[in-house]
């Protein structure tokens, strides 16, 4: 017996139990994932749970992954091509379907995820539609995203190279040599600082026991350079594959060393790197992708293509020590991309959000329209009107015709008189959206969305059809999916795909 100057009571087992997950799941939140990369060379998929948490320093609401528990991996699939220029969907539904299978999940059990069609297979006439149809099967807010600074930008994540360059605080560059292109990206202190690629991988042929059965166009832009003529049905000799795997090496080797030659140039699928970068120390190497697997020891079977001989080919380019940094294993190497896709394809907002209309979502394939408002002093609402219909028109975006993303960086005092007249501003730029009631979404990086959504529904333009959100980091030509509230934390899980078909 105990006597306390106020009315008190005590919690029953169940009861305390049933607190304590509550306050837990105020800020945590587990998502079930799944990555599906369909490559030049492989596919295959990987599904993970992730444990993100609320950063609880400063009172932020931007929750961050803590932990990843890898649930399954699918086996590595041999990329199936027809002979009419195009992926075999069919036997890649069937591929996934098993996987589902076998993994003992169910589609309804899927929160987010990533379809990432890379390299080779991107070039298909019917990639479009395969990234469509994974991303109506593969589960609940699966994304279709492509393009090469995405891949390299995944690849890193996902080979632990970013983790590496943080835990060192060094600078690290991954070279991710998949089948039909090889990625880099500079780390530095666990910052991506900034990514190339060039069509240079160990599947641009693919040939059986008596002659070649595919041969892609940048390899044959190798071939030339060495005066050799590749096509199919012709016999490729062991003389000549060592020398375009060489040869490729080489432009590996350049595009480390920041230099690019004339072969480079022409092979690269993105912009060269900036000189800055390029003249930037690097502290460490690391390989991911395919090729990475010989490169490390754990794959010795070869499929018909330049993987083995590539690896082969740059064992002696670190011997030689033409490479300016030492190598090391950041882990994962073929499974790198899908592991990014399945961990990093996700942001979750905070709890300063406002959603006026919670039953609209999901929201699928919103086209970012980018905003570089200038917040740095006074908000000016027709500078900030002007802004908004500069990004439209870039975009070839008419208002009235969708829900619009709006996506800007917040910057200065969050007072009343300037996100009023940001609310304002934006208002004035898309009056047909505002009256058809479509949505109108604000991707803001910066804790003021709530506050900001709530000054434009209460007093700028009420009964808007409003989606606020803080704490997203976007860039253009990127597209973004809103996921449905989750229960008990009211944050929302926004997926962000880069379409580059």
């Amino acid at each position: 017996m105990h006597e306390l100057e106020f009315e008190h009571f005590h919690a029953d087992p169940e009861e305390r139990q049933q607190l304590a997950q509550a306050i837990w799941s105020a800020d945590n939140v587990e998502l079930v994932t799944v990555g599906i990369d369909i490559g030049s060379s492989t596919s295959h998929l990987m599904f993970a749970r992730l444990h993100m948490q609320r950063v609880a320093t400063g009172l932020s609401s931007r929750f961050v992954t803590v932990g990843r528990e890898v649930l399954w991996r699918s086996p590595i699939l041999l990329t199936p091509y027809r002979p009419d220029y195009t992926i075999d969907a069919d036997a890649l539904s069937a591929f996934v379907g098993e996987s589902y299978s076998q993994s003992g999940l169910a589609r309804a059990e899927i929160d987010s995820g990533a379809v990432i069609l890379t390299g080779e297979a991107l070039k298909r006439h019917n990639a479009r539609a395969i990234a469509d149809l994974f991303s109506a099967e593969a589960g609940r807010f699966v994304c279709a995203s492509a393009g090469h600074h995405l891949e390299s930008q995944l690849a890193a994540h996902g080979s632990g190279a970013v983790r590496l360059s943080l835990q060192k605080r060094c600078t690290v560059l991954n070279v991710d040599i998949g089948g039909g292109t090889t990625k880099f990206a500079m780390l530095r202190d666990g910052e991506l600082v900034a990514t190339a690629a060039i069509a240079v991988g160990g599947r641009l042929l693919v040939e059986n026991a008596r002659a070649l059965e595919r041969v892609e166009a940048p390899i044959c832009e190798v071939a030339r350079e060495l005066g050799l003529e590749l096509r199919a049905g012709v016999k490729l000799s062991r003389k000549d594959r060592h020398r375009l795997a060489d040869r490729m090496t080489a432009c590996i080797v350049a595009m480390i060393g920041g230099a690019p030659d004339a072969l480079a140039r022409r092979l690269l699928v993105t912009e060269p790197w900036p000189k800055s970068i390029a003249s930037m120390k690097v502290d460490a190497i690391t390989f991911s992708g395919g090729v990475a697997e010989y490169l490390y020891g754990r794959e010795r079977e070869r499929y018909g293509d330049l993987g083995a001989d590539l690896a082969h080919s740059l064992e002696h380019a670190i011997e030689d020590a033409r490479l300016p940094a030492p190598v090391c294993d950041p882990g994962q190497g073929i499974r790198a991309t899908v592991t990014g896709a399945a961990q990093f394809s996700v942001q979750v907002s905070g709890n300063t959000i406002l959603v006026t209309d919670p039953d609209q979502l999901p929201l699928r394939n919103l086209p970012v329209l980018c905003c570089a408002f200038d917040l740095s002093g006074s908000v000016s609402a027709a500078a900030i009107a002007a802004s908004v219909r500069e990004s439209l028109a870039r975009t070839d975006f008419a208002d009235g015709t969708g829900a619009v993303a709006l996506a800007f960086a917040w910057e200065g005092d969050p007072s009343h008189v300037r996100l009023r007249a940001l609310a304002a501003g934006v208002c004035a730029a898309v009056p047909k959206t505002l009256a058809a009631r479509a949505p109108l979404v604000l991707l803001v990086d910066g804790d003021v969305a709530k506050s900001l959504g709530r000054i434009l529904t209460l007093e700028v333009a009420p009964g808007a059809n409003v989606v606020a959100i803080d704490n997203v980091q976007l860039k253009q030509l990127e597209y973004v999916d809103v996921g449905a509230i989750v229960p008990v934390t009211g944050v929302v899980p926004v997926i962000i795909k880069s379409l580059l078909f």
